[in-house]
């Protein structure tokens, strides 16, 4: 099988702004998986950089089930291509200057706290 080449530069600045959110997490660790970063709970993805149909950076994330509905009143998310549907990840643009980041934080926070381990989430809490 053949490998996807990497969608992003190694120091692309919204990447990295993505992985000093991610990469604190209990056990969070950052894998590309075609061709996008992805920050995975152990083995479970909570949330990826992508590119979705060329339309710039957007974070994918898990949402609380409870929050989906408003989450997807607000303009700026997205259902994500073969994330989003049934499968229930949405998804963020982070290119506007104007985004605010502690949204994106809160929403990373909720998505990890879906996939991780009990014991996981139990270490978050405990910061």
């Amino acid at each position: 099988m053949a490998e996807h080449p990497s969608a992003f530069e190694a120091d692309d600045p919204l990447v990295e702004r993505v992985r000093r959110i991610c990469l604190p997490f209990p056990e969070a660790i950052e894998v590309e998986a075609w061709g996008h970063p992805t920050f995975r709970a152990g083995k479970k993805i909570f949330a990826s950089v992508s590119s979705p149909r060329g339309l710039g950076h957007a974070v994918v994330f898990k949402p609380d089930p409870e929050d989906a509905p408003a989450l997807r009143q607000d303009s700026r998310i997205f259902d994500p291509p073969y994330w989003g549907g049934k499968n229930g990840w949405l998804g963020i643009g982070i290119d506007d200057p104007e985004l605010d980041w502690e949204l994106v934080a809160e929403l990373i926070d909720a998505s990890y706290r879906q996939v991780a381990l009990v014991r996981q989430v139990k270490l978050l809490d405990a910061r």
